[in-house]
């Protein structure tokens, strides 16, 4: 069975400053070789720190379908 989990997401116009590294308590968040930001989908909560301290403005949480175990 399928169930919805909130996630982020970063468009390409990420500009890798770290912000929303810093804000995120789960670690869900990483710079990948200073290009850009990536999200773990699996540890991320879907709270929506990152995108609040965004100054790019380029991430978005929405609901994702997830496998149920």
């Amino acid at each position: 069975m399928r169930s919805k989990k909130k996630s982020a997401s970063i468009s390409k116009e990420c500009v890798a400053c770290g912000c929303c590294v810093k804000s995120c308590l789960l670690g869900a968040l990483s710079v990948y070789r200073g290009m850009y930001a990536l999200v773990d989908e699996h540890k991320c909560a879907g709270c929506g720190k990152c995108a609040d301290v965004c100054p790019a403005q380029v991430i978005s949480v929405a609901a994702r379908e997830a496998a149920q175990c």
